[in-house]
């Protein structure tokens, strides 16, 4: 599974904005994504991810919410 995929699946099973670290930490938690040197997912990388999807990711209020 991509880092988007992983952050629309939290996103859209929350039914609400989330957080960055809030979403690397149910990434973690869920184990949908295993990074090659073994290190958990963090804030930076799912903003990093968000920014260079904005046709599907909006950032609103300090959270982060899919694009219907």
């Amino acid at each position: 599974m991509k880092l988007e995929e992983a952050i629309v699946f939290v996103l859209a099973s929350s039914g609400y904005g989330m957080r960055t670290e809030q979403i690397a930490r149910e990434i973690n938690k869920r184990g949908l994504l295993a990074r090659r040197d073994g290190k958990p997912v963090d804030g930076k990388m799912i903003y990093a991810a968000i920014m260079a999807h904005p046709d599907t990711f909006c950032k609103n209020e300090g959270r982060i919410r899919l694009i219907m």
